[in-house]
């Protein structure tokens, strides 16, 4: 599940607020142990989502980085090759 938690900090352009959306999602589905929680606890995690993306924002808004940031579709492409590299997948 958490394979979907990506890189957040220092891309250009930055995160936005779907990624900080999704990353919190798939944080909260990881440590509830499932991917769709039942009526009697949609609530909750729904509120988990919300706070972890909240603090997952206040986070990168606070971060200071050293480097230039990297540019996104360049490091999804590397990333695309290391797994064509490994076999993980067919071109």
């Amino acid at each position: 599940m958490c394979r979907s938690i990506h890189t957040l900090h220092n891309f250009e352009p930055a995160a936005t607020t779907d990624e900080v959306q999704a990353a919190a999602l798939q944080y909260v589905r990881k440590i509830a142990g499932t991917t769709r929680p039942s009526k009697a606890n949609l609530e909750a995690f729904d509120l988990a989502v919300g706070e972890v993306a909240r603090a997952t924002q206040r986070l990168l808004d606070s971060l200071v980085a050293t480097v230039p940031p990297k540019n996104r579709e360049e490091e999804a492409a590397k990333k695309r090759e290391r797994a064509l590299a490994s076999g993980r997948y067919e071109r």
